[in-house]
């Protein structure tokens, strides 16, 4: 089994800027979120008192990138997630959702080979490019927790990083191709 490597160590000062310890210099929140997105766990902690802010920090960013518009948890589910923290019984929700993003993680690639080895249409032209974009969408639905997954990347590399990304996904399809039609 191997170990997870140690989180990347975030010290918030008492002016409230975020201290890389690694790199030695101030991050932002957007920058928190690129290193998450980019598969790095991080923790934050308050230089004075040594309190661990992670969770304060990462439900900011969450808040954040919701008030922008970008929405991926459902009115639903934020009522269900307040109800929870209202509820003076211990709640089964946060280990309901660690399992259950354990498990859309674990799936992921598992998902993609059944959609492809079972989908009829797998030999259609733009069944490729149809594929890319469910993987795409699994991707931004873990957020970005696969590894080698840039989904911040800079808008200036954009498009020669998808012409990359997409010869990178033609080859990954073609050996899935090869290894179905071996097991057939």
């Amino acid at each position: 089994m191997t170990d997870k490597p140690a989180p990347l160590l975030i010290k918030r000062y008492a002016s409230r800027r975020l201290y890389n310890t690694e790199t030695s210099d101030y991050v932002t929140l957007e920058d928190i979120s690129g290193f998450i997105r980019d598969g790095r766990e991080v923790q934050i902690v308050d230089l004075k008192t040594g309190d661990d802010l992670t969770r304060q920090y990462l439900l900011q960013i969450i808040a954040e990138h919701e008030s922008r518009g970008e929405n991926v948890l459902p009115v639903d589910v934020l009522n269900d997630l307040v109800r929870s923290y209202m509820g003076g019984d211990a709640s089964v929700v946060p280990q309901f959702l660690q399992a259950s993003f354990e498990m859309l993680r674990d799936g992921q690639s598992k998902v993609m080979e059944n959609v492809t080895a079972l989908n009829p249409m797998a030999k259609m032209p733009g069944f490729e490019l149809m594929q890319a974009q469910q993987e795409a969408f699994m991707k931004a639905m873990t957020g970005g927790l696969t590894p080698g997954w840039t989904g911040g990347a800079d808008k200036d590399d954009a498009p020669q990083e998808e012409a990359e990304d997409l010869a990178t996904i033609k080859k990954q399809l073609a050996e899935l191709q090869a290894k179905l039609s071996k097991m057939s």
